[in-house]
């Protein structure tokens, strides 16, 4: 069994939360972000200070495109080691994960110019087949990421060609060929492989290296994100929180929304209301891994999560995993918390976005909220999955106030309607968001053109897994 011996893993207590008044000041979230781009702006300047004589402009702007390239894509395995320190500075691990997309978005596309003009005519034949192999993996790795993800990666107003691009039945054909979250990681685990390939590839064809300030700067950069790769592929696992339970009960709770409970075999998982944590299960037809969001309170003695049916494994989970199968947790990750917040709170859940709030409702008694909270939870199923339970919930919670939103019957959930029933201004309010990324995009610029301060929208992404 692959899994055998993980209960002897260390424990490890839940990541500290940031606490606020609601306003995240902008170095909070941008650290991280400001920190890459300082970095990246640093190697071009140590590059046009160490610039070698002889070499044809054009060529040295090429190789510098493929060094910062690979800068780019170093930082982004550094973004993915899931060590504390990274999801400390991002303000999260599900933002890491956005970010390492986006790194590698604009490291691809200055490898294509790189490509075009760093040309070396007395390259050797294993650099140029290097070149031509990492080239070619991490651009179909690229495509093969963001693909079902885009609207995370590219601005709301250009949303409208991809998804008319995405009717087609081609593409659905190509979705459904590369899709599914144990097939995209698979093949996401060989970034490296291909990282290391272009580094090598520079090592042996680059002209430029004759400056030994270029030669082992380049070996400095590329060699720390190698070293995060190898990391998390071979000892991560050695280091991180796991610990082993067991099925105790599978729950369907709506069309394509199944509840499993889990009951701890040894030490429990410790975390916070609304973390997140990579579940391991081993159903009928092997071992499964995936992360998802925490329904259960930490009181609470089992760990329940609620799984949707995403065209991928999950999508028959409820015939695959029975109580008495084993299973492992990883974690928890994660910073999505209403002790953000302001004094008057609106939560906005989309369907099965409402898992982290439901984390929140179950724990109010030993985590209270400390504000005025006001959930709209929209969906389009009828009955609505757990309407009663938040029901009830807020009926012993006055400080929260509940509104179900039935697309199908009501219409969609807009700004207007929230605003409308939110007795706050908008300027003192906070806005927690989690669902679709069309909703959620749509309630973030919708209320924030009605005034609600831009540092106080706080997401759980769903797009990064």
């Amino acid at each position: 069994m692959i899994f055998a011996g993980f209960s002897e893993a260390r424990l490890v207590p839940p990541r500290p939360t940031f606490v606020g008044n609601g306003l995240v000041s902008p170095w909070y979230r941008r650290v991280g972000p400001v920190t890459l781009l300082l970095l990246v702006v640093s190697y071009a300047v140590v590059w046009l200070l160490s610039r070698p004589a002889g070499v044809p402009t054009g060529t040295f702007w090429g190789q510098l495109l493929g060094a910062e390239s690979v800068l780019l894509l170093s930082m982004g395995l550094v973004l993915v080691s899931t060590l504390p320190l990274v999801e400390q500075w991002f303000d999260g691990i599900d933002r890491a994960a956005i970010w390492h997309r986006r790194l590698a978005i604009v490291g691809m596309l200055l490898l294509v110019v790189h490509m075009m003009t760093a040309t070396n005519p007395a390259g050797t034949s294993l650099g140029k087949l290097l070149a031509q192999a990492g080239a070619t993996g991490l651009i179909a790795l690229v495509v093969w990421s963001v693909l079902p993800r885009w609207r995370s990666v590219i601005p709301s107003r250009l949303h409208s060609l991809p998804d008319r691009a995405s009717r087609l039945r081609v593409v659905a054909l190509l979705r459904k060929l590369v899709g599914g979250y144990d097939r995209c990681r698979g093949f996401h685990r060989l970034t490296g492989l291909f990282v290391a390939a272009g580094f090598v590839h520079g090592l042996l064809d680059a002209t430029t290296f004759g400056s030994p300030v270029l030669r082992w700067s380049y070996v400095g950069i590329a060699g720390t994100g190698l070293a995060f790769y190898g990391y998390r592929e071979l000892l991560a696992r050695r280091f991180m929180a796991l610990h082993d339970y067991e099925i105790d009960r599978v729950t369907h709770v709506g069309d394509g929304l199944v509840e499993i409970s889990l009951r701890p075999l040894g030490r429990a998982l410790e975390y916070a209301p609304g973390q997140f944590a990579m579940v391991y299960l081993e159903a009928r037809d092997g071992w499964h891994r995936h992360p998802f969001t925490i329904v259960s309170a930490p009181h609470e003695d089992a760990v329940r999560f609620t799984v949707k049916a995403l065209g991928d494994w999950t999508g028959s989970i409820g015939d695959l995993v029975e109580p008495g199968m084993p299973a492992v947790i990883g974690g928890p990750h994660g910073r999505f918390t209403h002790r953000k917040g302001t004094r008057h709170q609106v939560w906005v859940a989309g369907g099965v976005g409402v898992t982290p709030f439901l984390s929140w409702l179950r724990s109010l008694d030993k985590h209270p909220v400390h504000a005025e909270v006001d959930l709209f939870y929209t969906s389009a199923e009828d009955p609505v999955p757990y309407a009663e339970e938040i029901r009830a919930i807020a009926a012993r919670h006055p400080e929260v106030r509940v509104h179900i939103v039935r697309s199908t019957v009501e219409g969609r959930l807009t700004p207007a309607m929230i605003l409308d029933q939110v007795p706050a201004s908008p300027k003192d309010l906070s806005v927690f968001l989690c669902g679709p990324e069309p909703l959620v995009s749509a309630m973030s610029d919708g209320l924030r053109a009605d005034g609600v301060p831009a540092g106080r929208f706080h997401r759980e992404y769903f797009d990064w897994r």
